[in-house]
């Protein structure tokens, strides 16, 4: 499903900006992508189409009288749903929230509505963002579109489902613990978390906020660029331009590579992958070193937040809830005022003590996530199973959640089934232009290497 040639949003930015192309057709092309491949692959919970095209033909009407807004203007973008839309549903695939349908759009959907943006509709994802597989929605599990017997990964599944197959050129997602980027990985697109508190999270349903992102995913690093730079009002920030740290010299960086944790019980495909990308990225820079790098496996923060937020409603409604996802919210039931205000004190520590991470470092450098995607049947066998394998699969997201340094997944290869491989780069505090020069360059160094 994801071998046709599609553009990329530079490329269809600059053929509508030149009149070369309209709106109204990159969304017709993205409403018939999803007419044939939805039915399998379950990315989208409700589709837009009547009100999207009319914003394409607003668009385009602009565009002809020469009120061009940026690269996002009459792009087709979809939003992970929990991100609230003003007089659409927003459901968290969830059946508490099946038919809630907010009164305003969250910060960042009036944001990308002011670019010129066409919102398509909301994506699927794991109930309430509490999950890696996105197995667990009330409208059905998401399908991997590089082959429907896999998983998407979560939570933002749908969402990268969606961006990897032509349902759309970009998507807003979010990232607890990997959301964002774990999905990226397992579909074989491009998944970007800046860093904490970089993206307004106003009108998104959380899940724990001390550790929410929102974040991008999209089918190139420069088109993660520039969705950010929309994001950010500062459309100019995050490329090859000034800013961007385009003009720091590659050949002073220093790459670091975290092997103990990061790279422990790698599948040796993904091994093999992540290798070979982390020598192609470290060509020609000054130096390739070896780091160690505290990780915590405590839960407290996120368990005691989400229980939190979700304490009303399943007191009112717990059958409302899929079992899993109550069993999850529950773990952080009796979690005192004062254990919660020591993590608190502990996530406050760590994110300092990571920003020094940085003192004589560029970017590190790991896998993504650690195995390729597990089948849909391996997970649903036995839900017991479902859990350790999403610890699994978010294992070395994780941390950098912790850390709310900027990180981003690109695609380094696959195995020999087919399934993507991710690696991911991670920046200092505020680094985003850094980690996407770093991105950007294996992006075309790969490519160069497959021509």
């Amino acid at each position: 499903m994801t071998k046709m040639r599609m553009r990329t949003i530079r490329e269809a930015a600059e053929l509508i900006r030149h009149r070369e192309v309209s709106p109204v057709e990159l969304v017709r092309e993205c409403l018939d992508a999803i007419e044939r491949l939805n039915p399998v692959l379950n990315a989208f919970i409700t589709v837009t189409a009547e009100t999207a095209l009319a914003k394409a033909y607003q668009a385009e009407k602009e565009i002809q009288a020469g009120r061009w807004r940026g690269p996002l203007h009459g792009i087709p973008i979809g939003l992970k749903d929990l991100v609230d839309t003003a007089g659409i549903r927003t459901t968290a695939a969830s059946a508490l929230f099946r038919d809630r349908i907010p009164g305003e759009d969250a910060d960042l959907v009036k944001i990308v509505k002011a670019a010129g943006a066409v919102i398509i509709g909301k994506q699927n994802l794991h109930e309430f963002a509490y999950g890696a597989s996105s197995l667990i929605s009330c409208f059905g599990p998401v399908r991997n579109p590089v082959n429907a017997e896999y998983i998407a990964g979560g939570s933002s599944g749908g969402s990268a489902a969606a961006v990897a197959c032509g349902m759309g050129y970009g998507a807003i997602g979010t990232d607890t613990a990997g959301s964002v980027r774990e999905p990226a990985a397992l579909c074989g697109v491009v998944g970007l978390k800046p860093s904490y508190g970089l993206l307004s999270m106003r009108g998104i349903i959380p899940l724990s906020p001390s550790l929410d992102h929102a974040g991008v995913i999209t089918r190139t690093v420069e088109d993660a660029a520039i969705f950010l730079g929309a994001l950010t009002e500062d459309s100019g920030k995050y490329g090859d331009g000034p800013g961007s740290g385009s003009g720091e010299d590659w050949n002073s960086w220093v790459v670091a590579i975290p092997r103990r944790h990061f790279f422990e019980d790698l599948d040796e495909e993904v091994r093999a992958g992540v290798e070979a990308a982390v020598r192609l990225l470290a060509q020609n820079t000054g130096a390739v070193s070896e780091v160690s790098l505290p990780v915590s496996a405590d839960r407290t923060l996120q368990s005691a937040e989400s229980y939190q937020w979700h304490r009303e409603y399943i007191a009112s409604s717990p059958e409302l809830y899929h079992p899993e996802t109550l069993r999850r919210i529950r773990t952080g039931e009796n979690i005192s005022a004062d254990e919660y205000r020591e993590a608190l004190d502990d996530l406050l520590e760590r994110r300092r003590d990571a920003a020094r991470i940085f003192d004589g470092v560029d970017i590190l450098v790991m896998p993504t996530v650690p195995c390729p995607a597990p089948s849909i049947a391996e997970l649903t066998r036995d839900l017991n199973l479902l859990r350790p394998a999403e610890l699994m699969l978010l294992r070395n997201t994780r941390p950098v959640n912790v850390w709310g340094l900027p990180a981003i997944s690109v695609p380094c290869g696959r195995t020999r089934k087919g399934l993507p491989i991710g690696l991911q780069i991670v920046g200092p505090p505020g680094g985003e232009g850094k980690v996407l020069r770093a991105a950007r360059r294996y992006e075309r160094q790969a490519g160069a290497s497959r021509e």
